[in-house]
């Protein structure tokens, strides 16, 4: 019987030597299972109800459904299942769009397997992890305003140190003790003020950027 410690992943590629190679290395860690794998966009929403992962690990580059568009459909499928991006492109409006249609992080092809195994805990755990190389892109983005011309208020900083640490908006409105609906406002005041789209890319500008100790 599976203990219900392990993290349960599927692996959605359209190489399949991409996936065996991840399958291998994934079979030898003690807190990771492997629960299914996919082709396609299409193949992965059909498993996904059958095998209910914990984390998904999805490459963007695919032929029929996309993967931002499958991230999309798996999102809002299955809110409780998280995404990982790992794939091969760095493009600016690709990452975005990842992040934006809800991907937890994104790593590229020549990230470790110690990385991508710390990428799976930390997306269990509900934590981004991205890639240098993405966060850099992320960074230097058009249109960002000059970090010293970014002025968050103590509250939001408070809020956005508490996003940086993994917490859910509920879990940081317990924490600073005021209404969910006040720590909605305050996140979408600190997305709006960074210039981003996904807290995943405040996490990354706050963390690159130093905004939060």
């Amino acid at each position: 019987m599976t203990s219900p410690s392990l993290i349960r992943v599927m692996l959605v590629d359209d190489h399949a030597m991409v996936r065996q190679g991840l399958s291998l290395f994934l079979d030898t860690l003690d807190d990771i299972k492997l629960v299914g794998e996919a082709a396609s966009g299409e193949e992965a929403l059909g498993i996904c109800a059958l095998v209910n992962p914990d984390v998904i690990v999805l490459d963007l580059i695919m032929p029929g459904m996309d993967g931002v568009t499958t991230l999309r459909a798996i999102r809002a499928a299955y809110p409780q299942i998280q995404v990982i991006v790992l794939t091969s492109s760095k493009e600016h409006e690709l990452v975005r769009a990842a992040l934006q249609a809800g991907a937890i992080s994104y790593l590229l092809k020549d990230s470790s397997i110690d990385e991508l195994a710390n990428a799976i805990r930390a997306a269990y755990a509900g934590k981004s992890t991205l890639s240098p190389g993405v966060t850099q892109v992320l960074i230097g983005g058009v249109g960002r305003a000059p970090i010293e011309s970014i002025l968050l208020s103590e509250r939001e900083r408070e809020v956005l140190k508490l996003m940086v640490l993994g917490l859910t908006n509920r879990q940081i409105a317990q924490r600073l003790a005021i209404h969910y609906s006040t720590v909605k406002f305050h996140v979408s005041s600190i997305l709006s003020k960074l210039n981003v789209t996904s807290r995943t890319e405040a996490v990354a500008l706050a963390l690159q950027q130093h905004l939060v100790n």
